[in-house]
């Protein structure tokens, strides 16, 4: 499956985001063997950077690390697949500001919608940051009229149990940019509760 076959936005209505760095997972993914949605922010501005560039992009450098930490090394986005890992991002066009737009998040939340509905056996979604928390709570209104995940800072928010259509979901912090490598407290939360996440589907860490 490809995701950009149902995955598109038609008239990019959101403002301030790089239209042109619309982005969806380009691979071919088995849906039936997705277990757990890593939801990040947004695709990266430099298209260098973004998880699927050739090379060492960013975003993948910090995201193995942040696998490595949790004791789940892997060297490679097949390789979090092969994990029953998708990562995505909660909007699909990059930002231009440090933050991104409200409107963003409200229409894409609809994309990210649709992305999650293809994976018949998802169990765990990581929202991993506020914008990705947001989304959820959008999706959540929709769906229930009610968000997700209440209002307050992530930290207080990690640990109770929360659900969307019975697929549990954690929030967590961003796992890509320099704020994710300076900030230690940061990685250690990151790496715990991707733990978690993949405890949850069944899978134990090498360390």
């Amino acid at each position: 499956m490809l995701v950009a076959d149902y995955v598109m936005c038609q008239e990019f209505p959101c403002e301030d985001v790089i239209h042109g760095r619309f982005t969806v997972s380009p691979m071919e993914i088995d849906a039936q063997s997705i277990r757990c949605v890593m939801v990040s922010e947004s695709p990266a501005p430099d298209p260098a950077n973004d998880f699927h560039a050739s090379g060492e992009p960013f975003f993948m450098e910090t995201t193995l690390q942040a696998f490595a930490d949790a004791g789940f090394p892997v060297s490679s986005m097949d390789d979090i697949l092969d994990l029953g890992i998708y990562i995505t991002t909660a909007v699909k066009c990059a930002k231009t500001e440090y933050a991104v737009p409200t409107a963003a998040i409200k229409t894409c939340s609809r994309l990210l919608e649709t992305e999650l509905d293809l994976f018949p056996n998802l169990e765990v979604i990581l929202a991993m940051d506020d914008v990705a928390i947001r989304a959820v709570n959008e999706i959540g209104r929709r769906k229930t009229g009610v968000r997700v995940i209440p209002a307050g800072s992530t930290y207080q928010l990690r640990g109770p149990e929360y659900t969307l259509d019975g697929v549990q979901v954690l929030p967590s912090y961003l796992q890509t940019g320099k704020s994710y490598l300076i900030e230690k407290s940061k990685q250690r939360m990151v790496a715990e509760d991707l733990r978690t996440a993949l405890q949850l589907i069944g899978l134990q860490p090498t360390d």
